[in-house]
């Protein structure tokens, strides 16, 4: 059984790299980006300090741009590795883009950490099926990006500190499929919303393509306490769906492939890398590789802002003024609050006992990660860095 599983594995993965590890592609010439030889020139690596290891980074002053990769031509990027003088205010301030074929849009416009799944901006080891930091301390991507006439990569540095940067960017140049889609990525952040207000994880996006998972950092609000955030489920609204969608989920922790609450644990598609009730702060992420999502003509990803508490502590919140609706009552029955004509209030003596789900309002934020058969969309751009560094740490 062990060794079926392994060679299904081995299968999928020669599979999603378009051919068996021992199969010649016509033509290809195999390139590395650095600082050492930016655009991975043939033949013009390592020149500096008489080959001697002369230029292995380089520093971005506040306000400077670094252009990681700037080539024309036909292929794919296979790997990104990076790293930096590590903190959590950097990995906000700096802006990773991504440009397909010429465009002046960029198809990736998102925070350096939350790209490389650094939510928090906190230093932890992990493995994925697409991203990796073996210690905490390097960003790892295997995500394979398309491109069929340029490709440039940008890192900015929108904060005020001096930042040391290494990286390497892997590419292929050959021939691509016809069918071949762009990757793109993008970024948000709400901190407020009304309550029964879903946190959009992707907003619509037209096109055809596939969506390939998100990471999340989540700053849960004081006000809840220790309650149960993740009681809200996943929704994907595919090809005009409109107020409902086709793929619902049953819960946050759910999605992630855990159950009964969060901890923290790594598997290739699905992890957590932060679980602390102490300090209410997640991270986590899904990517559906074996589970695909394809889209033909349209998508939208959100999660319900849903959590949970026993009635009685659920009394305590109501006492300290806390913003919050109870929906449902899982108790001796299970009890739907918002389809009853008057539902009753938590203070009433008639109130169900049991486990209360009820909206709530925290502090996300997010990548989207999905290709498309675009090399740009009229998603908005970036936030400013106020939004993004705010309460930071």
């Amino acid at each position: 059984m062990k060794s079926t599983l392994f060679i299904s594995c081995l299968l999928w993965s020669f599979l999603s790299h378009a051919q068996l590890l021992y199969e010649m592609p016509i033509n290809p010439q195999s390139r590395l980006s650095s600082f050492e030889n930016p655009n991975g020139v043939k033949g013009n690596g390592g020149k500096t300090n008489k080959t001697a290891k002369g230029n292995a980074f380089e520093f971005m002053e506040p306000g400077e741009t670094k252009n990681l990769l700037d080539i024309k031509g036909e292929g794919t990027i296979q790997r990104i590795w990076l790293t930096i003088d590590h903190s959590a205010l950097k990995l906000r301030s700096l802006r990773l883009q991504f440009f397909w074929d010429g465009s002046r849009k960029p198809a990736v416009d998102v925070p350096l950490g939350d790209f490389f799944v650094y939510n928090l901006g906190k230093q932890v080891a992990f493995e994925s099926a697409l991203f990796s930091s073996g210690e905490g301390r390097s960003y790892n991507c295997y995500i394979p990006m398309p491109f069929k006439k340029a490709a440039k990569v940008l890192l900015i540095n929108e904060g005020k500190e001096r930042v040391k940067l290494y990286y390497d960017i892997d590419f292929l140049l050959h021939k691509l499929p016809s069918n071949a889609l762009y990757f793109h990525a993008y970024w948000n952040r709400q901190q407020s919303a009304q309550l029964g207000d879903d946190y959009i994880l992707l907003p619509k996006v037209e096109g055809k393509g596939r969506f390939l998972g998100i990471s999340v950092g989540l700053n849960t609000d004081t006000s809840y306490s220790k309650s149960w955030w993740g009681e809200g489920e996943v929704k994907m609204y595919l090809d005009g769906d409109s107020k409902y969608p086709t793929i619902n989920g049953t819960g946050a922790e759910d999605y992630i492939g855990s159950a009964w609450g969060l901890g923290t644990f790594v598997n290739q598609y699905q992890g957590c890398t932060i679980a602390n009730d102490s300090t209410g702060q997640f991270c986590f992420y899904r990517w559906h590789i074996p589970d695909a999502i394809y889209f033909n003509k349209d998508i939208k990803v959100a999660i319900q802002q849903i959590g949970g508490w026993m009635k009685e502590d659920m009394k305590k919140l109501y006492q300290r003024g806390a913003n919050f609706k109870a929906v449902t009552v899982d108790g001796p029955r299970f009890v739907r609050l918002l389809d009853m004509d008057k539902p009753p209030v938590l203070t009433d003596p008639d109130f169900p006992e049991g486990w209360v789900n009820f909206y709530r309002i925290d502090d996300y934020s997010s990548v989207s990660y999905f290709y498309l058969d675009k090399p740009f969309t009229p998603l908005p751009a970036l936030p400013s860095l106020d939004i993004r560094i705010k309460a930071v740490k």
